[in-house]
């Protein structure tokens, strides 16, 4: 964590920061998380991130006492006081401190700046290994701060070699546990349609490849693909070469995920081109 933070009204240091042990945030799980990277002083996709962060507050009932505008100053404020040329930004907004100790409330703001882990260079030149799990994440569309089963499971996961998870339920799959998933066959491109969270790297990639099919997605399907990949603010497009024991594709990273890859690290490199001509 970098040494300044928002907390409720005000840029402070970070190790001032605190919450109220009651604040449903803690007791309940109940509050709203965003995250997103900078580049070179850059903050990507900023309003596709504040856009999700104002509509998860309303969704949740959660009030939000700044506008989008304000949002983006305070973090464009917290990127000069930290010095953040390359890094992450979490912000949290919990539920806040209610009577019956249920009801969300009027909640606390923090934003904070972070250093970034990436998967390594080997990951994405032999793929990673995904464990499939029944599971279906509830409200999915709202980036909750509710992370229970996945941090419970990455013990599993961890311990049997595994990235991270595939959800899936009734033979249909969703999403992984912080990540969209993307599938290919026969050289078309499909991602599953609903409960996912709609990802702003998923996004960018409907954006590059405009063909690709939004519709729901069987494990079968995924199991015989000749590509799979997953899409987050950490990992970009990252290929999936392996599911449970079973090999996808040549169990090698694909031509269409690598150039996607390529195209997607040219789009950010253009974008903060753009704002250093400003």
């Amino acid at each position: 964590m970098k040494p300044f933070c928002f907390s409720i009204d005000k840029i402070i240091p970070s190790t001032e920061a605190s919450l109220h042990p009651m604040d449903i945030g803690l007791i309940r799980g109940y509050g709203i998380f965003d995250f997103f990277r900078t580049s070179n002083y850059t903050p990507l996709f900023l309003s596709d991130y504040l856009d999700r962060f104002v509509r998860s507050a309303e969704k949740t009932h959660l009030y939000l006492p700044y506008s989008k505008e304000e949002l983006a100053q305070i973090i464009h404020d917290l990127i000069q006081r930290n010095d953040l040329e390359f890094g992450g930004i979490r912000m949290v907004l919990t539920g806040g401190v209610s009577a019956n100790h249920f009801s969300p409330t009027q909640g606390k703001l923090f934003i904070f700046c972070e250093d970034l882990d990436f998967p390594s260079p080997a990951k994405y030149e032999s793929g990673v290994k995904l464990l499939a799990v029944e599971h279906i994440r509830a409200i999915a569309d709202i980036k909750t701060t509710n992370y229970a089963f996945p941090v419970w499971h990455s013990a599993i996961w961890k311990k049997e070699g595994a990235e991270d998870v595939l959800y899936h339920l009734n033979g249909t799959i969703s999403e992984s546990s912080r990540s969209n998933i993307f599938v290919i066959k026969d050289n078309k491109i499909a991602t599953p349609d609903k409960h996912i969270l709609h990802g702003i790297t998923r996004k960018r990639v409907l954006e590059l490849a405009p063909a690709t099919e939004v519709r729901e997605i069987s494990l079968e399907e995924v199991l015989d693909a000749d590509e799979v990949f997953m899409t987050s603010t950490t990992k970009k497009i990252l290929p999936i070469t392996q599911i449970e024991g079973h090999k996808i594709g040549n169990g090698k990273p694909g031509p269409i995920t690598e150039n996607l890859l390529k195209e997607f690290l040219e789009m950010e490199k253009s974008i903060i081109q753009s704002v250093k001509k400003l």
